[in-house]
């Protein structure tokens, strides 16, 4: 099993920044068996939807709505993945998850969520 935890959400006012941190333990070696990863989002009442995605070689994907705001990254070393969120907007409020696929397990594992508010 993989784990895969969250921090860095909360309540920022609109303009504001807030970096998430995604780390991942259990059965790997490296992080670089869990590729790609990547943060998705959920807004109440709307479905998941991918924010950002990065390979182990750090090839990175955004979502239109946060391209040239959002920054994700990683450091294999640490197992850990970030999203460095700027410029953030009420419309960014939402829960956002990490995601990962184990190249072994052949897998998806998913993170608990770590909820962002952004206020007027």
């Amino acid at each position: 099993q993989v784990q895969l935890v969250e921090s860095g959400g909360g309540l920022v006012q609109a303009g504001g920044s807030l970096r998430l941190s995604c780390e991942a333990s259990g059965r790997i070696f490296s992080i670089d068996q869990i590729n790609p990863m990547a943060w998705y989002r959920q807004a109440p009442g709307k479905q998941r939807e991918l924010v950002a995605s990065i390979t182990s070689g750090g090839s990175t994907n955004y979502a239109d709505s946060v391209k040239g705001r959002f920054t994700i990254s990683r450091d294999n070393a640490k197992n850990t993945v970030w999203l460095q969120m700027n410029s953030l907007k009420p419309e960014d409020t939402a829960d956002y998850y990490c995601k990962g696929f184990h190249i072994f397990d052949g897998r998806d594992y998913w993170g608990q969520g770590t909820q962002v508010t952004v206020s007027t």
